[in-house]
């Protein structure tokens, strides 16, 4: 095999690629970041509460003051509201509900078989844009799709004699890289909008932002997200990989790497099981169908945030996938009891044991941020240093799209860096006459384009494994490198696509605007 080096790249992109990893491992636990935060912001609190500031807050129209929340009773009122805070974290619940039906699809080797069935049945002609059409819509399972996408797009590639690093590359960059572009609402929507309409509160606190906020643009940005990822794919990536990553081992001599096929059992109970999707639709529709719905809004629209069918979304996709899963498990032998149901359910729950631990931090975290009205001192004061400097939104906008994947390069959690970045972000904006929901769009572009080439990414591990069973020597340079033009792309596309719906007034989504009515200072682009 050909090393990574003897590319015509240069040495020092594969420096600056292990000096990035470097840096990351030295970064403490997430959890502990967030820690460090809640001490520090109490911190600041204490000291900034003694300074006078000219503020007004545009709603309460009284002067800022800083709460120093290491006063003694401020302590006791943010131990007592501890477990209220830990509980009100807004992705807590969200998470935990739609992973449950995630694990009981998952566990019952539903969404295994699921994903099989799709790129199967690729013409060998488009099989990229397939394979990353599939990978866009494995969205809605997220990380479980990780674990079966990527090794079975490599065989796919592989079986038309293409390079099956190219297969993991397109299927990887329509999954984590596009992951702002979604054919259906995906489980990030409902975690994102819980964010963001409580950084809106700062600034206005009957401001409601729907969960579909961002949904016109995603499933318009499919298209684009396709076609760029298609090109860099057959265009870039594959030639290259051709010249300098040649298999070390022929693939039929590695039984490790056979696809098990879908046995006529598996193809029976997958059979009952999208029967099963199909009834929970036609039922969803017959429900929502008539204009005195229970689950219409009381002005009988279905997008209103008030509409039990928004409300409810992420219980819906509990339903969506936890019920197919278990008349599949049942008819394909992999759920022998209801034990079993529940064994999946406490299985796929030990991957988030760490997320609930970051949780109760980040909700004391919020709290203190929040009642110390610090966020509502730097949006307002973020928006008038904005102001001066007189800078048109839409480069404001593009700043805040370039921050953040310059901070995915280290922290690639979307939650993570949401929870702080919104309470900045979305009511400084505000005050500037952006809309929330725009600035919520172009927090993901570059959040899911820089996922792909950074090694912080949590799946970087698995997915070197999966290119050494073709490649042994490849690391995360190999890895990097390949992923590093999808990164380019998608952030260049993305943006533009943002940027023409702005401009042309295409709707970002249900309810979604793109000013905010300020009273302090002008809107416009």
């Amino acid at each position: 095999m050909t090393d990574i080096q003897n590319n015509s790249q240069p040495n020092l992109f594969n420096r600056f690629l292990n000096l990035i990893e470097s840096l990351g491992n030295k970064l403490p636990h997430i959890t502990m970041l967030f820690i460090y935060a809640l001490i520090v912001t109490m911190i600041i609190s204490s000291l900034l509460s003694f300074v006078d500031f000219d503020y007004i807050h545009p709603t309460t129209k009284e002067k800022i003051q800083i709460l120093n929340m290491l006063a003694p009773a401020n302590v006791l009122d943010l131990i007592v509201n501890s477990v209220k805070n830990f509980m009100g974290f807004p992705p807590l619940g969200i998470t935990i509900v739609a992973t449950l039906g995630i694990g009981i699809a998952e566990g019952s080797g539903f969404v295994n078989v699921l994903i099989k069935k799709f790129l199967s049945v690729t013409p060998r002609k488009i099989l990229t844009p397939t394979v990353i059409f599939i990978s866009i819509v494995c969205h809605l399972v997220s990380d479980s799709a990780y674990t079966i996408l990527m090794p079975v797009s490599a065989l796919m590639f592989y079986s038309c004699g293409r390079h099956p690093l190219a297969g993991i590359a397109c299927s990887f960059a329509g999954l984590a890289g596009g992951f702002t572009a979604s054919f259906t609402p995906s489980i990030i929507d409902p975690v994102m909008q819980s964010f963001t309409e409580a950084a809106s509160h700062i600034i206005d606190p009957d401001y409601s932002v729907n969960v579909l906020c961002n949904y016109f643009y995603a499933l318009g940005g499919t298209i684009f997200v396709i076609l760029s990822v298609w090109y860099v794919t057959d265009k870039i990536i594959e030639p290259r990989l051709m010249r300098t990553m040649p298999l070390d081992l022929d693939i039929k001599e590695d039984k490790n790497l056979a696809v098990t096929p879908v046995s006529a059992k598996e193809n029976h109970a997958f059979k009952f099981a999208i029967s099963t999707v199909i009834g929970l639709l036609a039922l969803l529709f017959i429900l929502c169908y008539p204009e005195n719905s229970m689950l219409r809004a009381p002005d009988g629209t279905l997008t209103s945030p008030k509409a039990p069918v928004m409300m409810g979304l992420v219980p819906l996709l509990f339903i969506f996938f936890s019920l197919p899963g278990i008349v599949y498990g049942y008819a394909a032998g992999t759920f022998k009891n209801a034990n079993d149901v529940i064994r999946s359910m406490e299985h796929i729950m030990n991957m988030l044991i760490s997320f609930i631990v970051f949780c109760f931090f980040a909700g004391q975290f919020l709290y203190v941020f929040g009642h110390s009205n610090i966020g509502s001192l730097l949006a307002i004061s973020g928006a008038e240093f904005l102001k001066n400097m007189g800078l048109p939104s839409g480069i404001t906008l593009l700043g805040i799209i370039i921050l953040t994947g310059c901070l995915n390069l280290l922290i690639t959690s979307a939650t993570s860096k949401w929870a702080i970045l919104s309470t900045i972000f979305v009511p400084m904006l505000m005050m500037l006459g952006i809309s929330p929901e725009l600035t919520q769009a172009a927090f993901r572009v570059s959040d899911s384009a820089v996922n792909v080439c950074t090694p912080m990414f949590a799946f970087y591990p698995l997915l070197i494994s999966y290119c050494q069973r073709y490649c042994k020597k490849a690391g995360v340079g190999t890895l990097s490198s390949m992923m590093l033009p999808y990164t380019f792309a998608l952030m260049i596309v993305l943006t533009i696509v943002l940027y023409l719906y702005w401009f042309i007034g295409i709707p970002l989504g249900f309810q979604s605007g793109f000013d905010y009515p300020s009273s302090m200072f002008p809107q416009g682009h």
